[in-house]
C-alpha cells in the first residue's frame, strides 16, 4: 500500500486506502453495515478497519465507535453503509473530520424531496471538499492487487489477483462478472453508480497507472467526462493496455431507459463508434463476448501477422466455425506448402491437410496428433492466432487428452493460443479454470471465442496503425468562416448556394452552379454551365428539395429550363440554383454531426437514394488523414463499386481519400458554429464532386472548437 499520498493518484485514498472507516456498522447479518466489515476481512485488507455505530464497542472482531470524531486518526476512506435519510448527516461528517474519499452504497433519492434533491446535494459536498467518491448507488469494488474489497452485499469471491481492470455502470453486470467465473482475474473491479465526483476516466487512468494491468474492460452507459475519457483512453494506448467496452443506450429506447436508470446522458452511439476507432478500443455486443475476450487478452500475448488457425475434431464443427468466422469477418490464415506438407504426414489417411483443420480421423493417439498439429499452423508465418475447437468435460479421458494437448500446444509458441468450446454449457469448471490459468483461456461457445478473435485482431491492426504517418490535411480556406458565423446567423440552414462555396473554400470539389432569382437569369446560367442542368428551389428552409417538388432533372434546353423554373417559382418561389449534370458516377454520402462533449464526428458511405435503404455508413472523430478516410470507406458496402464493379466507374480512391480529409479538418474547425452538414451525394464518378450540400448552423457557438487528442 502506498504509504504517502502526496504524489499519488488521486484515487488512491479511495481504491488503496491505508485505513478504512465504516459508517453504520452492524453486527446484524445480510446488512451493508455488517457484509462490508466481514468482506473487508475475506479480502485480506492490510490497513486500520473502524466500525462506526454507537450500539457497538466491536463489529466483526473490529473496533467501533459512537461517532467519525471519536476515531484515534482521520480515515483514508469512509464508507457509509448507512440508508438515504442518514446520508447527508453522514458525509457531512466525513468530510468534516477530513476523511479522504467516500463510498456510498445507498440509492441516495429521498420521498418527497427539497431542491436540489439529495444526489446533487452529496456530489457537490464532494466536489467541494475535493473527495472522490464511489458511488452513490454503486456495489463497491474489489482491489486484487492491494488486498481491498469494499462491498456491500455478501461476496462470493476469493481472493485471487489477476491482470483485468473492470469497469461497470450496472451493478448488476459488476456482479454477473465479479462473482461468477474464476477464469476472469481481476486486478481491479469497480462499480462507479452515479460517478458523483469518481467516474470511468479516473478509474481507467488509475489502471493504467498499475503495470499489474494489461487489459481493461468497460460496460458504459455514458462517458459523464468527456475529456477525462479520451485522456484516460490515449493513456491506455500509449501504455499498450487494450480497452474493451460493451456500449449500452444504442437506440433511442435504450437511450431513454439509460437515462431514468441513472441519469446519464447516453449519446449518440455513432460518438462512440468514431471515438473507439479513434483510439482502438475494442467494441463487443454481449457480457459474454466482453468476458471472452478480456480472458483472451489478458493471457498477455498479442497476435502475430496473418489470420486464424483452428483443430477441430469434427468435420460439422468445422463447417460451423467456417460459417460463423465469416459472419464474425474473422480471416483465416492461409497457410504455406511447408505447413501442408508437415500436417499431412501427421494425418490419418482421408484427413485434409488444410486450415481450419479435422484432426480426428479415427482418434488413435489423439492428443499427440492434435498437440503437433496445431504446433505446425501456428509455426506458419500466416498465423496470427489459433483456436484449440472442441468440447471439454470434467472425468472425461478426451477432455483431459484434448486439455494436454492445447497446453502442450501453446507452450511450443508465443502466438496467442485459446480453447473454444462449441457448446456453451458443457460441464468443465476444473479442466477450464485449470488451462486458462496456464495462460490458454477457455471460451465458451463459438460465437463468443470468434468475437474473441477478432477483438484481439483488431487490436492489432491498430496498433500497427500508430506507425503509420496519417497527417491531417493543413487546410488554408480564403475566407474567415469563423468570423462570418460569429458575426452572423447563429442558427439555420446556409443557402445551397453559400454551403457550396463552403465546401469549395476548403478545396472539397463542387458541382458548378449558378444562383438564379428569374427565368431569363436560369436560361442563361444554363447555357453558361452547359445542358443539361438541374434545377433546385433555393427556398429558405426547404431543406429536402425533392420531398416538395422542388427538384428538376436533366433539362436539356432553353425552353425545359423555363419550364421547370415557372413551375418551381409558382409554387416555392423566385429563388432557384442552376447546376450542372453530371455523367455515369456512383453516389456517395459525406457528413458531419457535431458532438456536444466529443466535437466534430465525420460519416462517410452509400448516398443518394441508398443512403436510408442501406444504412451503409462508417464514421471517423475529426479531424483525421487520408489513411483513415481510405480505411472508412474500406469498411463499407458499397466500397467494392468504387473498383468497377460489374461496370461501374473506376474512382481514384486516392483524391476521394483527400477529399474526406480536408473535410475533416473543416469539420474541426468549425465544429464552433455548426452542428449538421451533409453532402448527398458526392459524386463519384470521372471527376468527384459534392451535388447537393446542407449545412446547418448552431444556435450555440463556442468560442473555440471543440478538439480531441
Amino acid at each position: 500500500m502506498i504509504e504517502d499520498f502526496g504524489s499519488a493518484h488521486r484515487l488512491t485514498p479511495l481504491l488503496s486506502p491505508r485505513s478504512i472507516a465504516c459508517v453504520g456498522a452492524s453486527v446484524r447479518a445480510d446488512t451493508p453495515g455488517n457484509d462490508t466489515m466481514r468482506t473487508l476481512r475475506r479480502g485480506g485488507f492490510r490497513g486500520e478497519v473502524y466500525g462506526v455505530n454507537l450500539n457497538y464497542r466491536e463489529v466483526e472482531g473490529y473496533p467501533c465507535v459512537a461517532r467519525l470524531t471519536d476515531l484515534p486518526e482521520i480515515p483514508d476512506l469512509a464508507v457509509l453503509c448507512v440508508g438515504n435519510d442518514r446520508l447527508e448527516e453522514a458525509l457531512d461528517e466525513a468530510v468534516a473530520v477530513g476523511a479522504r474519499s467516500a463510498v456510498i452504497f445507498a440509492s441516495c433519492t429521498l420521498a418527497d424531496d427539497r431542491h436540489p434533491p439529495l444526489a446533487d446535494r452529496l456530489a457537490a459536498k464532494a466536489r467541494a471538499a475535493g473527495m472522490p467518491v464511489c458511488g452513490g448507488n454503486c456495489i463497491g469494488f474489489y482491489n486484487e492487487l492491494d488486498h481491498v474489497w469494499i462491498c456491500g452485499f455478501p461476496s462470493p469471491r476469493s481472493p485471487r489477483s489477476g491482470s483485468i481492470a473492470f469497469f461497470a455502470h450496472s451493478g448488476s453486470v459488476f456482479g454477473a462478472l465479479a462473482h461468477n467465473d474464476p477464469r476472469l482475474r481481476f486486478a481491479l473491479a469497480v462499480s462507479p453508480g452515479q460517478e458523483f465526483t469518481a467516474t470511468i476516466a479516473d478509474y481507467i487512468d488509475f489502471a493504467v497507472g498499475r503495470s499489474e494491468v494489461n487489459v481493461i474492460g468497460l460496460f458504459i452507459e455514458a462517458a459523464r467526462d468527456p475529456a477525462g475519457f479520451s485522456r484516460a483512453l490515449v493513456r491506455a494506448a500509449e501504455r499498450d493496455v487494450p480497452v474493451v467496452a460493451l456500449k449500452v443506450g444504442r437506440t433511442e429506447a435504450a437511450a431513454a431507459a439509460v437515462h431514468t436508470h441513472s441519469g446519464a446522458i447516453a449519446g449518440s452511439d455513432a460518438v462512440y463508434e468514431a471515438l473507439f476507432d479513434r483510439y482502438g478500443v475494442i467494441r463487443v455486443e454481449t457480457l459474454d463476448e466482453l468476458a471472452a475476450t478480456l480472458m483472451l487478452l489478458s493471457a498477455g500475448r498479442r497476435a502475430g501477422p496473418g489470420g486464424l488457425v483452428s483443430i477441430h475434431d469434427s468435420g460439422g464443427e468445422r463447417e460451423l466455425l467456417i460459417d460463423l468466422a465469416d459472419r464474425a469477418k474473422v480471416p483465416f490464415a492461409a497457410i504455406s506448402s511447408t505447413t501442408t506438407t508437415s500436417l499431412a504426414a501427421r494425418l490419418e489417411p482421408g484427413l485434409k491437410p488444410e486450415n481450419p483443420l479435422d484432426a480426428w480421423g479415427t482418434g488413435r493417439d489423439f492428443a499427440n496428433r492434435f498437440s503437433d498439429c496445431l504446433a505446425d499452423l501456428m509455426a506458419d508465418e500466416n498465423a496470427a492466432i489459433g483456436l484449440f475447437s472442441t468440447d471439454l468435460r470434467d472425468g472425461s479421458y478426451l477432455g483431459e487428452g484434448f486439455a494436454a494437448a492445447a497446453l502442450s500446444a501453446g507452450k511450443r509458441t508465443t502466438k496467442p493460443i485459446a480453447y473454444a468450446t462449441n457448446y456453451t454449457q458443457v460441464r468443465h469448471d476444473k479442466l477450464a479454470l485449470a488451462l486458462s490459468n496456464a495462460g490458454v483461456p477457455v471460451l465458451d461457445g463459438t460465437t463468443n471465442a470468434l468475437a474473441a478473435v477478432r477483438g484481439v485482431l483488431e487490436y492489432r491492426d491498430f496498433r500497427e496503425r500508430l506507425n503509420v504517418s496519417d497527417p491531417v490535411p493543413a487546410v488554408q480556406p480564403r475566407q474567415d468562416w469563423a468570423n462570418t458565423f460569429r458575426n452572423g446567423p447563429r442558427s439555420g440552414a446556409l443557402p445551397e448556394d453559400d454551403a457550396l462555396s463552403l465546401l469549395a473554400d476548403f478545396d472539397i470539389p463542387v458541382v458548378r452552379h449558378r444562383r438564379v432569382s428569374s427565368a431569363v437569369e436560369a436560361v442563361e446560367a444554363a447555357r453558361q454551365i452547359g445542358f443539361p442542368v438541374a434545377l433546385k428551389t433555393a427556398k429558405p428552409g426547404v431543406t429536402h428539395k425533392s420531398e416538395h417538388g422542388g427538384v428538376a432533372l436533366s433539362l436539356r434546353d432553353a425552353a425545359a429550363v423555363a419550364d421547370a423554373y415557372g413551375d418551381i417559382e409558382k409554387r416555392l418561389g423566385p429563388d432557384a440554383l442552376v447546376t450542372a449534370m453530371m455523367s455515369r458516377g456512383i453516389e456517395l454520402a459525406l457528413g458531419m454531426v457535431r458532438d456536444p462533449d466529443f466535437g466534430a464526428i465525420v460519416t462517410v458511405g452509400a448516398g443518394g437514394v441508398l443512403i436510408e435503404l442501406l444504412a451503409d455508413r462508417r464514421v471517423g472523430l475529426a479531424p483525421f488523414g487520408s489513411a483513415t478516410a481510405r480505411r472508412l470507406f474500406d469498411a463499407t458496402r458499397i466500397r467494392q463499386l468504387l473498383d468497377g464493379y460489374r461496370g461501374s466507374p473506376n474512382v481514384d480512391l486516392g483524391e476521394r481519400s483527400a477529399i474526406v480529409a480536408r473535410f475533416s479538418a473543416m469539420a474541426s474547425i468549425l465544429a464552433s458554429h455548426i452542428d449538421q452538414i451533409d453532402v448527398n451525394p458526392l459524386w463519384c464518378g470521372s471527376t468527384i464532386a459534392a451535388l447537393d450540400a446542407l449545412v446547418l448552423l448552431s444556435p450555440t457557438s463556442y468560442e473555440e472548437p471543440l478538439r480531441w487528442i
